[in-house]
């Protein structure tokens, strides 16, 4: 009979080497105020700051893709369930136009 605690642990050390390829160095400036909000919150969670601020701009990011304002146009790209769908003329095509562009480099 195998073990159930070795499968979630081998899988775990795949999530985790998995992830760990995508990540990415970079220098971000912090207000002061913030980092001691950071160094506070790693403190209490026994976690390293720097896997915290990734985890917190990840989130960030995914809401602020969830909040992006669908701004209809004049033109009708399709038609759905016979209503017409309006192009975006807001933000949101450039965004991902530019995230598709940086994605490919």
């Amino acid at each position: 009979m195998t073990s159930n605690l070795i499968k979630k642990m081998l899988d775990d050390w795949e999530l985790r080497s998995n992830h760990v390829k995508e990540q990415v160095s970079t220098e971000v400036v912090l207000n002061k105020v913030d980092l001691i909000k950071i160094e506070a919150l790693a403190e209490t969670y026994e976690l390293p700051a720097s896997d915290l601020l990734a985890n917190l701009i990840h989130t960030a990011l995914l809401e602020v893709e969830e909040q992006m304002p669908y701004v209809a146009g004049d033109k009708v790209i399709r038609i759905e369930e016979g209503e017409p769908i309006y192009e975006d003329v807001g933000r949101t095509p450039e965004y991902m136009a530019a995230k598709a562009r940086l994605e490919k480099k």
